[in-house]
């Protein structure tokens, strides 16, 4: 890799016989433009990043050509603009080829990441966030990772990209480290560029962050449980890979604990983190742990899913089986019967989170704590006798 500075060896400029280029001639003017323009990103950057030129280098392309490419300007062809963007994407240079408009601060565009979509939990934040946006004229893109810490990884990438200002991710974040570190090194790059970052629901990232209550939550609904005399409970969840679910999970361990109750003796199934995945763990709890009188879901979604399961069973909800959920969705209050959860003041979340990014920036990260507060319905009872 060359030094920061250095004029650009003149065998990269020049047209080569066997290089996959433009189909026109490069003009002088546009060369100068590109050089300018590595040259002011690697001096925001800093020496240990991959420039421009490497990126050209590597792709058989002129520093113009790169520039184009990267920036979805007109006379780059669609293959030519692909490879390059794979080999920029693969030094890692995406995150740093728009320092100057970020760390100028003239981006108007926010970028939110949210692991699903079809989620109410999400669809609440997305609205906190973008509601805000409209009072400061930003616009925001969403970008959907379906808790594939893989996918998030390209989704950020695509944003920066993008020239978004602000990256606000949502939801839980990943007990993998390995998974964590490449997010983190992809968020770090932004934020060294100019960029902000905020995190909803990810404690271990060294950004400003809004966190629920979420151990405080589970604790609480555990309590309830416990309270109506249940003591022949199930647990299902999402991957225990979440850190959210680790979170939630802690909270219904420390109630357990506290009434004297083995963990052991509450199963916890496992599945997908929707709607499906509360049906696929009903089933599975039905089957292996008949005598269940409560079911503990950590989401609503997984919480529905486990009512259509036990209405298609004619199974009473409370009378046989009490459900409880937690995230207090919209739609939870009009179920049959009305879910007992956890109400996280989610609309609010998004809304603070981009508050905290459109903020000056402090030397350490800054911590919104939102409370949790049980919601006690229909769906929750005492347990059947015998």
């Amino acid at each position: 890799m060359q030094g920061v500075g250095k004029e650009v060896p003149a065998r990269v400029l020049r047209r080569h016989p066997g290089r996959v280029e433009d189909d026109h001639q490069q003009r002088p003017s546009a060369t100068r433009r590109a050089q300018a323009q590595e040259h002011e990103e690697s001096r925001m950057t800093g020496a240990a990043a991959p420039r421009l030129v490497d990126i050209a280098e590597s792709a058989g392309v002129s520093v113009a050509t790169a520039s184009r490419a990267l920036s979805g300007r007109q006379g780059v062809s669609s293959a030519v603009a692909e490879r390059v963007k794979e080999i920029a994407e693969s030094l890692g240079y995406i995150g740093n080829v728009h320092a100057r408009s970020l760390a100028g601060g003239t981006s108007s565009s926010v970028g939110l990441v949210i692991h699903e979509v079809a989620d109410p939990y999400f669809s609440e934040i997305a609205s906190g966030v973008m509601r805000v946006a409209g009072h400061r004229g930003l616009s925001v893109q969403m970008c959907h990772s379906g808790r594939d810490p893989q996918i998030e990884l390209r989704q950020l990438r695509t944003l920066i990209a993008n020239r978004v200002g602000v990256i606000v991710v949502a939801g839980s974040g990943y007990l993998d480290p390995e998974a964590e570190r490449s997010i983190q090194r992809e968020l770090s790059r932004f934020t060294q560029a100019g960029g902000r970052v905020v995190a909803i629901g990810r404690h271990q990232h060294a950004t400003d962050a809004v966190l629920p209550a979420n151990t405080d939550g589970a604790q609480a609904v555990t309590r309830h449980l416990l309270g109506l005399g249940h003591r022949r409970i199930a647990v299902v969840t999402g991957s225990r890979g979440l850190t959210t679910v680790a979170d939630r999970l802690a909270g219904v361990h420390r109630s357990l604990d506290e009434a004297g109750i083995p963990r052991t003796d509450v199963p916890v199934v496992e599945a997908p983190f929707t709607r499906d995945g509360g049906k696929a763990a009903t089933l599975q709890l039905l089957e292996h742990h008949p005598d269940r009188t409560a079911v503990l879901a950590l989401n609503d979604d997984m919480a529905i899913g486990a009512l259509s399961v036990l209405r298609s069973r004619s199974l009473r909800v409370p009378e046989d089986m009490s459900v409880t959920g937690f995230d207090d969705v919209p739609v939870a209050a009009d179920l049959s019967p009305s879910l007992t959860t956890v109400r996280l003041p989610m609309q609010q979340m998004g809304e603070k989170a981009l508050e905290l990014a459109l903020r000056p920036p402090t030397k350490r990260p800054r911590r919104v704590v939102m409370p949790a507060t049980l919601v006690e319905r229909d769906s929750s009872g005492p347990p059947r006798r015998g």
